[in-house]
């Protein structure tokens, strides 16, 4: 069992950043592909970003390319977003999931492509 607690998030103002921490345990942190979603009020919840458990390679949804950043610290199991350039369709619980084999083109993206799941972390972006 993977347990994953996000933290980090808080109220920005637009064009602020944000840098959202999520820290796993239960598994080794290397064998471990790690993703960021995110949902909006009364929306689905949607794909931000993802990190191969390779730690070498990473995927992120057109709204956070150019804008957002994962990467992860085995030393200390966590992978972090860093999230710069902020605006108010940003406002959203963000969640940090995981899961214990290769992401894939078609699982990326996906929330069945993820076993596990964090308790979400709030982030509002003030116009």
């Amino acid at each position: 069992q993977v347990v994953l607690v996000e933290s980090g998030g808080g109220l920005v103002q637009a064009g602020g950043s944000l840098r959202l921490s999520c820290a796993a345990s239960g598994r080794t942190f290397s064998s471990l592909s790690m993703g960021w979603f995110r949902q909006a009020p009364g929306k689905e919840r949607e794909f931000v970003a993802a990190i191969y458990r390779s730690g070498t390679s990473t995927s992120y949804a057109d709204s956070a390319k150019g804008r957002f950043t994962i990467s992860r610290d085995v030393a200390k199991n966590t992978v972090y977003l860093q999230m710069n350039n902020l605006n108010p369709e940003d406002t959203a619980d963000y969640y940090c999931a995981a899961v214990g084999a290769a992401l894939t083109a078609w699982t990326v993206r996906r929330r069945l492509g993820y076993d596990y799941w964090g308790q979400g972390t709030q982030v509002t972006v003030s116009s």
